[in-house]
């Protein structure tokens, strides 16, 4: 996600723009972001709260100004009782919450799938 520059790592044989960076000016989107650790959970909120980059193995802070869409098919709010959740990063990462049911329990959606598809 933060990218790396030569040498920062064995096989780094050369410097490598992260997703931010790639998503300047665009949109990244985060997918099972429940999954995520607590380690780069921490790394993922200053992305979004200082909206600059440090690739692995270097010192330099990079500028991204990133839409960040982030998806997860697990509850937050239970992972934030069970402390595997930052509630600082929930916040951050909720501005516009939009909750989705399951197919199972929106069966009308299915046939217009189904045709769509």
């Amino acid at each position: 996600m933060f990218g790396h520059v030569k040498g920062a790592f064995t096989g780094a044989s050369t410097s490598k723009e992260g997703l931010f960076e790639a998503a300047t000016g665009g949109t990244i989107f985060l997918d099972e972001i429940g999954s995520m650790p607590l380690s780069i959970q921490g790394k993922l909120l200053r992305v979004l709260q200082e909206k600059e980059v440090r690739r692995v193995g270097s010192n330099e802070n990079i500028p991204v100004d990133a839409r960040v869409l982030a998806a997860t098919n697990t509850r937050l709010e239970q992972l934030l009782e069970q402390g595997k959740f930052r509630e600082d990063l929930y916040y951050r990462l909720s501005v516009i919450p939009i909750e989705i049911k399951p197919l199972c329990e929106r069966q009308e959606d299915i046939l217009p799938l189904v045709y769509h598809i």
